[in-house]
Order: structure tokens, then sequence, then C-alpha cells
């Protein structure tokens, strides 16, 4: 059964999708839009500005299924939850820098908003059919930064996160499990490893989501930063393939329980993206600056539990996908944000 068959069991099924205006969540609402589900997202509207979401992630709060709200809103996330029959919590400040500048920041949003989903998903286990609490490939630590075929991740290995944003979806991937173990409620964790595609859009004092920063610098005539010579490596997943691995989790009978990988067991180096990018843009120089704090050195993700739970493998490999952002940037150039544009005009 291909996952276009598998994922037919969502059509006419309310799906709450937690952080459903980021570009994780806004991928799978649009998904659950196109199969005949009923999403029902929930966000904030402060992590880029209104333009972003409406025009560039094709969100907006006047769309019938759209609810701008906080999750640690317990009577919002209460009557969410009432009306689901599936969860798919994405929510979370989920920049790894910002979350070692703020970690209170992190505990609230993360934490605090994960307990309150959690709490209201009990109080309606006998209506939810399953919750995907969304995770991540930082749990496993720094990593050994070596594309080698034994340097894996695996769902078996021990758990050593090195950062605040990690350790908050450590305790997110425990709490799960205590929230929701012995209810009716099933239940299913996704370890997503480095996300993707268009259209995703850099932040501001941000080192992730190194595909958009590099393809957006090059159109602006900036240099590409190697954050410690570019030696990490990354698993690069395409934001269409994520989107879709977290549905067949919330829909596939073998998930229930189950603590998933989502990776293509593929490990690219962060300067071996630098020439990608600069195959197409050619005039892109590259500068070599420091490793920021919390940084992993990275390895790729051991896919055998993802391939066999879910029947699925990744479609997207990460020449297609470089490519891909590149011509949509080239489409959408005002997906670049006004304060970049002003750093290549101080820099001009």
């Amino acid at each position: 059964m291909n996952a276009t068959d598998q994922l037919a069991a969502l059509s006419g099924a309310t799906v709450a999708v937690t952080g459903g205006f980021g570009l994780v969540g806004s991928r799978i609402v649009h998904k659950l839009r196109a199969i005949g589900a009923k999403p029902l997202a929930v966000g904030r509207l402060d992590a880029y500005g209104f333009p972003v979401y409406s025009s560039v992630f094709r969100i907006s709060p006047a769309d019938p299924d759209v609810i701008a709200g906080d999750i640690t809103d317990t009577a919002l996330m209460d009557d969410v939850l009432a009306r689901s029959d599936y969860v798919i919590h994405a929510a979370a400040l989920a920049d790894v820098a910002e979350c070692t500048r703020n970690p209170g920041a992190a505990l609230q949003a993360n934490i605090q908003g994960t307990q309150t989903v959690l709490d209201a998903a009990a109080r309606h286990h006998h209506t939810l059919k399953r919750l995907v609490f969304v995770s991540s490939a930082s749990v496993y630590g720094v990593g050994a930064g070596s594309s080698v075929a034994g340097a894996r991740f695996s769902e078996e290995n021990p758990l050593r996160p090195a950062s605040v944003y990690a350790n908050t979806k450590l305790w997110g991937e425990h709490q799960t499990a205590l929230a929701l173990s012995g209810s009716d409620a099933s239940y299913a964790i996704v370890r997503y490893f480095s996300v993707y595609g268009e259209p995703q859009v850099v932040k501001e004092n941000s080192h992730s989501w190194v595909v958009a920063w590099f393809a957006m610098r090059a159109a602006l005539g900036l240099p590409l930063h190697l954050n410690g010579g570019g030696r990490q490596v990354r698993d690069f997943v395409h934001v269409d393939d994520i989107a879709t691995a977290t549905l067949l989790a919330a829909v596939t009978d073998r998930a229930d329980g189950a603590t998933i990988n989502v990776g293509t067991g593929r490990a690219t180096s962060i300067r071996q993206v630098a020439d990608l990018v600069r195959r197409h843009r050619p005039a892109a120089q590259i500068l070599e600056t420091p490793r920021p704090q919390g940084d992993p050195l990275g390895a790729c993700a051991d896919t055998t539990r993802m391939r066999e739970v879910l029947d699925w493998a990744p479609q997207v490999d990460i020449e297609d996908g470089v490519r891909r952002y590149l011509q949509w940037l080239e489409r959408t150039p005002e997906a670049i944000p006004a304060w970049l544009h002003a750093e290549a005009g101080a820099a001009a």
C-alpha cells in the first residue's frame, strides 16, 4: 500500500495540529486539506510576522480551520482536543540558539505547552485515536560528525541531549508516554532529523535551517558562513517527506507506542550543502566562522524502524531538494526577510 492509500484513512477525520502556522505544521495542514480531512491548526503568529504566514506559508487566521492561540491555554486546548480524532503536537520553540539564549521561553513553550496538550489528550482519551508527539534527533546528543556507515543514530541508542532544546524534547517524549500509557489514547513519537525545503524562512540570530540560510544569503550576494568549517553532518529530510511520515505515524497500526526516526539514512556535510547551492549560484563566496554553542557534529538516521513500521521511505533527496528550494526562492523573493536585506545593504 502506498502512502496516499494509507493516508486515505484520515479522510473526514478531524486532526488538531499544534504549531500549525510553522513550516512543518502548515505543510501537514495543507496535506490534510488535500486528502479530505478536517484540520484544526492551532498556533501563534509571533515567530515570523503575519506576511510570512499569509503569503509564504499560506496559513491565515481568517481560514475557518485556523485558530490563533497559545497551546498553554488550557481552555483552548480542551476545546480543540474535544473536537479531534487525532492530534499532531508539533508546536515548540524549535530554534536551538533561541532556546539557549532564553531557556525560560523554551520551558514555557516546550514543557508547559506540551503538558497542557497532554492533559487535554488524557481528558479526552476515549475519543482520541492517536496523538503524535514531534521530537528531534537532537535527543541523541552531539554525534560524531561522520558520514561513515556506522555513524548512525538508532532509536535504541543512549540519549544524551546537549542543548536546552534537546532537553525539552526528551522530556516531552517521556511525558507523552507517562500521560497516555495505560489509557485508551494511542500515541507515537517521531524524531525529526534536519528539516528543510520550501517555504522555509530563516530567523534572525539563528544558525538553524542551513539550506534556507545559504540560499537566501547567496541570493543577496552575502557570503555563506561555514560554522566550524562546515564539517558537521546532517540527515536532511524534505518537509514534504516530514509531513507524510508524521501523518503515517498517526494512522499506521504498528506505530502505536513506537518511537520512530524520520530521516533519509544519508549524512550530508554543511560544506556539501554550500557546494550544492554554489552549483546553482557560482558567485556565492564562503566564509569560515566558529561553531556555535550547542551545534551538534551530527550523524544520520538509522531508518530501519521507519521503513518497517511505516512501510515507507522519503522521496526527495538533498540534491533535488536544494534545487527546488532555490527555484522556489526565485519565484518568491518576498520570503527573504527585511532584516537580511538590511544586512546585505550594510555590506554593500
